[in-house]
């Protein structure tokens, strides 16, 4: 066989490998959502009755002026340096503006120990009525857990931010701050960033691996066609209220890389986008396997890609936005 011929037959051959990898991607690796349990539209606070209550809505009005969703699942270890953090944050708040209305939602994500327990029990020690925690029956993931907390909030901006407080929350004021600079016709989303540091003056401490990993993801991130953000795995991310209704309804990926999903929305949409550098530091007992998840997220990331090129996944348009 001659040259040409060889390289011929070895492109063919690439060619119709590549779609057969794509086609399996597709076929065995595309999320699909469960819907929600009946018990899962009500949470439970610290009010006087002691009874469930039904959630809010997305696509009702704002009641709050920020909602904070905190995606938990087996963290009754690691919840309390949050709470305490967030609790803290409120009161500083308060002192400056005593209007300052929020709600926090504990999204416990089927936990198998006392997670929720010990968030009601710091909400009763220090009477945080605007706790409410939702028990999802069965474990959806952390992507799962934070879009559906976010489809039953009540605040004119939403975040969400991890249940092991590696970022300090008070980080939230520059967040807020961008979120409303770069804001166009009620539209803006601000994300933490653990790789601005050197410009900002904010204190990011991780392992030598996991900065390693981090690289290598964001170099396959920008492979794939995802630019533009230096780091979008950062759990803290915070969302207008128009914003939100855009991105989460139109949400199908519930593990890790759910934040891929949401800023190739935002992008499809064009959603203003903001980074803002945060303080963060690792924090010992997360959940993540680093090399069962990094195959998993790759394969995840590839399925989403593949999904939304092909057009299998459509999402709903507001028709007031104008394209790129």
């Amino acid at each position: 066989m001659e040259l040409p011929q060889l390289l011929l037959s070895l492109l063919a051959f690439g060619v119709v490998a590549a779609v057969a990898c794509s086609v399996l991607v597709v076929r065995f690796k595309s999320p699909k959502p469960r819907a929600r349990e009946e018990s899962e539209n009500y949470y439970i606070g610290i009010d006087e009755k002691q009874e469930r209550q039904r959630l809010g809505d997305l696509n009702d009005e704002a009641t709050v002026e920020l909602s904070i969703i905190v995606p938990a699942y087996n963290e009754e270890e690691r919840l309390p340096v949050l709470l305490n953090d967030v609790h803290d944050y409120v009161t500083q708040r308060r002192t400056r503006d005593k209007g300052f209305t929020f709600e926090l939602v504990i999204m416990d994500d089927g936990s198998k120990d006392k997670t929720s327990e010990v968030a009601m029990e710091f909400a009763r020690i220090h009477g945080i009525k605007e706790m409410k925690i939702v028990r999802h029956v069965i474990n959806r993931g952390k992507g799962g857990a934070v879009t559906q907390g976010i489809l039953c909030s009540r605040g004119k901006y939403l975040m969400f931010c991890d249940a092991d407080g590696a970022t300090r929350f008070s980080d939230i004021d520059a967040l807020l701050s961008e979120a409303q600079k770069c804001e166009r016709d009620g539209l803006s989303i601000a994300i933490g960033s653990r790789n601005n540091q050197a410009l900002s003056g904010t204190v990011v401490e991780r392992s030598h691996v996991r900065a390693f990993l981090q690289w290598g993801f964001h170099t396959y991130v920008t492979i794939l066609g995802v630019r533009g953000v230096r780091d979008t795995q950062c759990g803290f991310k915070l969302f207008s209220r128009r914003a939100a209704r855009l991105i989460f309804p139109n949400m199908h990926v519930e593990r890790f890389i759910f934040d891929i999903e949401i800023l190739l929305l935002a992008r499809y949409q064009n959603i203003p986008v903001a980074e803002v550098p945060v303080n963060w530091h690792e924090v010992a007992g997360s959940k993540m396997s680093i090399v069962r998840d990094s195959v998993q997220m790759a394969l995840d990331l590839l399925a989403v890609r593949l999904n939304y090129l092909l057009g299998n996944w459509k999402f709903t348009r507001d028709a007031s936005i104008k394209p790129e």
